[in-house]
């Protein structure tokens, strides 16, 4: 008999499965899809020679993630590699505001008027990063915090609305780049702690950056796998499991899940069903016959490019998606140029390039002209660099991912108590009703990202578990 199974091998089963193999637990995973990766693969998904990220391809929260940080991945193959700036934020006028590594160039970028409340904002908590990062990624209950006087500073500046914190600003470009920030996440810019998660992707922008993994976030996903192997943990894919049943026999099964699949899989009836599903996206990959030819000159040399005019219109495109339950007429868009910094990942000369618009859960429309029509306000002449592209909307994105429920790949809302508390309210998120079944997907506490600490937090619930039987 194994010690634990683990059912799902994107980046949190992945992580999950180590932290027990690391443990000296006998370990196998399983995995539906042809390869390991969920929401960190990379594919050919143009033409011959563009490798496309079909999800998450800019990375600040893995390079800064505790999880990651104490593996050796870099042996398996992982290389990060970062822009000369993490993030811009284009305006319609050619000048854009920046996330930079340096505080004082993101802060002159947002007008004098905003560089010194911007100052104010940040550095209390940047030499404290790696200790805070560590502290929230690992709550609730999974560690005691290591500095509950700063985990608590952030929480007053970030449990607010991130509505309130823009009015610490006088203009629009801080408000608008925060906006941005905020919008990664799909929640509505009123949201509960929303504060907070502009502030964290920021924070992470000056500490460790915003980097691409070279040759494609794929290399995350096979840096685990290759690590899992050497562990003496087993990868098994193309094994789809429908029941418990499909399974071998295992002291633990840890299910990297929507919350729904697992109560299907296990038989927990209506468990999870107050448990709510977020908006979609539409996503679009390109490959293009040369850069992006952006007008602001910082959005050629950042890895990460937000699109939207002003917080107005990305609050407008937020509400639309999430509340109106319509395509937006201007989609909020986040846009990533991995070969600015990686010539691996298209021909030379070749450029690869993603962009993707918020849409209503489940939405099967087409968003391609709305999302062209925003990139050539910012990048005129876009659309004559077109080689190839490949869509999907939420209906294509559920199918390549069960998790992506809906196209939400958030794996469940960012808004309201459910931001914190998910899958359900809980003092130990990571279990459910069968004492021997955990789930460790981004349906649980940190939640939605590629830097594993949901699998890292249910490992330790599972080898308590195990150790006590």
């Amino acid at each position: 008999m194994l010690d634990a199974v683990v059912v799902g091998a994107g980046p949190n089963g992945l992580t999950a499965a180590v932290e027990l193999a690391r443990r000296g637990f006998s370990v196998a995973l399983f995995e539906a899809e042809g390869t390991v990766g969920g929401g960190a693969r990379t594919e050919e998904l143009t033409l011959p020679g563009f490798r496309h990220d079909p999800c998450s391809a800019a990375h600040p929260l893995a390079v800064s993630s505790p999880a990651f940080r104490g593996l050796p991945l870099e042996r398996y193959g992982l290389e990060w590699l970062h822009p000369e700036l993490p993030m811009a934020h284009p305006f319609p006028d050619g000048t854009a505001a920046v996330l930079s590594r340096s505080v004082g160039e993101t802060a002159a970028s947002f007008g004098p008027r905003d560089a010194g409340e911007y100052r104010r904002l940040v550095t209390p908590f940047l030499h404290r990063w790696d200790t805070l990062v560590r502290d929230f990624m690992s709550l609730p209950l999974t560690a005691l915090p290591r500095d509950p006087v700063t985990l608590a500073r952030f929480g007053l500046v970030g449990l607010p609305p991130s509505t309130w914190l823009a009015r610490r600003f006088r203009d629009e470009r801080a408000r608008t780049l925060f906006a941005g920030l905020v919008a990664h996440v799909m929640a509505p810019l009123s949201g509960f702690a929303t504060s907070a998660i502009g502030l964290v992707f920021a924070l992470a922008a000056h500490t460790r950056g915003w980097p691409v993994a070279r040759g494609g976030s794929q290399a995350i996903s096979d840096a685990l796998a290759g690590y899992l192997r050497e562990l003496g943990g087993s990868v098994h894919t193309d094994y789809e499991v429908k029941r418990l049943d499909d399974l071998p026999p295992a002291r633990a099964y840890v299910f990297d899940t929507s919350p729904t699949a697992l109560a299907r899989i296990v038989g927990f009836g209506d468990h999870y069903a107050r448990y709510r599903y977020g908006p979609g996206v539409f996503k679009i990959d390109y490959a293009l016959d040369g850069p992006v030819p952006w007008t602001a000159p910082e959005a050629r040399r950042a890895g990460t490019v937000q699109i939207g005019a002003d917080s107005a219109e990305i609050g407008a495109a937020l509400r639309a998606a999430s509340r109106e339950k319509r395509a937006p007429d201007a989609p909020f868009l986040i846009t990533v140029q991995p070969s600015v910094v990686d010539p691996t990942r298209a021909p030379d000369g070749k450029h690869v390039f993603w962009a993707y618009g918020h849409v209503p859960h489940g939405w099967d429309g087409d968003l391609t002209d709305a999302i062209e029509r925003q990139l050539e306000r910012f990048a005129p002449g876009f659309r004559d660099r077109v080689l190839a592209r490949a869509t999907a909307g939420p209906p294509q994105l559920a199918a390549r991912n069960a998790n992506y429920v809906g196209g939400d790949i958030a794996t469940g809302a960012v808004s309201g108590l459910q931001t914190l508390l998910r899958p359900k309210l809980s003092l130990s998120p990571y279990t459910t009703p069968h004492p021997a079944v955990f789930i460790c997907s981004q349906a649980t506490p940190p939640g939605p990202g590629v830097h594993g600490m949901p699998g890292h937090n249910a490992a330790k619930a599972v080898w308590r578990r195990l150790r006590q039987t």
